[in-house]
């Protein structure tokens, strides 16, 4: 049995060029499916805090570490076959770099200039991070690319998620509003979410989000939804891990960087628009495009995943 160990903590996106404070938490999830081909394995992952939820409970991994100095300083005491990096953190790049293993995949640290730097496999993503006319125009999905980096076989592979929430499907849809503090331009305007209560009244049972202070809880108000309409943000990634069904708004991101397994429709601004997706956490537009996304293209969509069978 090979030892393995994942270092994704939610600093940097994958796939993005940017990095910040603010744990990236649905980047840390939609990471789960390179646990497949390490199936076999002893597995550690290095994750932030803030994110433990998400991986807790995992059948697939052996040991969760959070990372702070105590971790650093054991990790670099041991020996792994594996070292799968995927932060784009210099810092973080030389820790993994500092970790003795046979095999290495990812990001790297480079020396001669303090930078992130990828290694063989991973060069594919890292022009993704760098090209925004490349990222924008970009078919496969964040999920095929992850595999790739470890060397595996796109098939589908679904997130995993180890949690098992405690609650039961109750409401027809969820109204997934919110959206993190790093991308507030991808939230449809609240007046779009009022309309589209109004119209499900009497319909459909729906529940406006839950839990937003604890991820326990929020995990368990979208397991008690058939369907969420969401935003890209986290919600999206914890409905796709707990095969629930989707609507996903989208506006300055890429629809296409996110396998949906046959549950879900990506709806994007009905606007002739150069910048779209602009991959841009701000908009300088005096018309944000998340506010052309019609609400009866919403209802439209939550009908048609609805009057289809279950997926689960």
């Amino acid at each position: 049995m090979a030892k393995v160990l994942i270092i994704k903590l939610g600093y940097s996106e994958t796939i993005d060029a940017g990095i910040g404070k603010v744990t990236s938490l649905g980047d840390v999830l939609r990471t789960s499916v390179v646990l497949y081909p390490f199936a076999d394995d002893n597995v550690t992952w290095l994750v932030d805090e803030q994110a433990y939820p998400l991986l807790e409970g995992n059948p697939y991994i052996n040991r969760i570490l959070t990372y702070d100095l105590s971790s650093v300083l054991q990790l670099q005491r041991e020996r792994f076959d594996t070292v799968i990096n995927l932060e784009k953190v210099p810092g973080v790049c030389a820790l993994a770099d500092s970790i003795s293993a046979w095999r290495r995949y990812g990001f790297r640290f480079d020396e001669m200039h303090g930078v992130a730097e990828a290694y063989d496999g991973c060069e594919k993503v890292f022009s993704l991070c760098k090209d925004d006319d490349y990222k924008r125009t970009y078919q496969g999905s964040w999920q095929e690319s992850l595999l790739q980096i470890v060397g595996a076989k796109w098939e589908g592979q679904e997130y995993i998620l180890g949690y098992r929430p405690e609650s039961k499907e109750t409401f027809d849809v969820g109204l997934n509003w919110a959206v993190g503090s790093k991308w507030k331009n991808k939230s449809w305007p609240a007046g779009k979410w009022d309309e589209l209560k109004q119209l499900m009244a009497g319909k459909y049972s729906f529940s406006m989000q839950q839990g937003m202070d604890n991820l326990y809880a929020y995990m368990d108000w979208i397991n008690s939804c058939r369907l969420l309409v969401t935003n890209d943000s986290l919600g999206l990634h914890i409905a796709l891990a707990l095969r629930k069904k989707i609507v996903v708004l989208y506006g300055p991101t890429n629809p296409n960087e996110t396998c949906f397994y046959g549950r879900g429709e990506a709806l994007y601004p009905d606007l002739d628009r150069r910048c779209i997706p602009c991959l841009e956490p701000n908009c300088s537009n005096e018309s944000h495009c998340m506010e052309f996304i019609a609400v009866s293209t919403v209802m439209g969509a939550v009908e048609r995943l609805l009057s289809q069978g279950d997926s689960h």
